[in-house]
């Protein structure tokens, strides 16, 4: 494949932000829509979390040793994935689109790909793991044309 072809969408996504985009033109020079803006409010983890982490005793006379706390920050971002691939699958049913191209960092696809179901799967025509989600439109179209999905 040599490009994203007419019609189809590109997803462009981070753990808290994500744009559908929608290319009306051919994959040589595509030219890019807004569909949908998704965007998460998602604090810092210092700012979300309560408490401190707990202590447990050790072997050893005296000794104590703190436990891991929950990293509230990434745990949303793995949720925002999980929220991205369900609205695909409703947009997918809807038949909103018939292939998509994944954009995202490592770890965003990667969490993203664990949550697609798979009739939004199997409209994957590629993925591209960079971060793209604060460029503007004409960059991102640049990006993918320079990518030559």
């Amino acid at each position: 494949m040599t490009g994203v072809p007419n019609n189809a969408w590109v997803l462009i996504a981070d753990g808290e932000k994500a744009l559908f985009l929608k290319n009306l033109t051919d994959e040589h020079d595509p030219h890019l829509e807004v569909v949908r803006k998704e965007e998460q409010d998602n604090p810092k983890d210092i700012d979300q979390s309560a408490n401190r982490p707990g202590r447990m005793q050790d072997n050893g006379p005296g000794q104590r040793s703190a436990f891991d706390d929950t990293d509230w920050h990434e745990l949303a971002k793995e949720r925002f994935a999980d929220d991205l691939a369900d609205l695909l699958y409703k947009q997918a049913h809807k038949h909103r689109f018939e292939k998509i191209l994944l954009v995202a960092p490592p770890k965003t696809l990667g969490e993203l790909r664990k949550s697609l179901h798979k009739e939004v799967a199997d409209k994957v025509i590629g993925e591209i793991d960079k971060t793209l989600t604060n460029h503007p439109l004409d960059e991102i179209e640049a990006a993918l044309k320079v990518e030559n999905v």
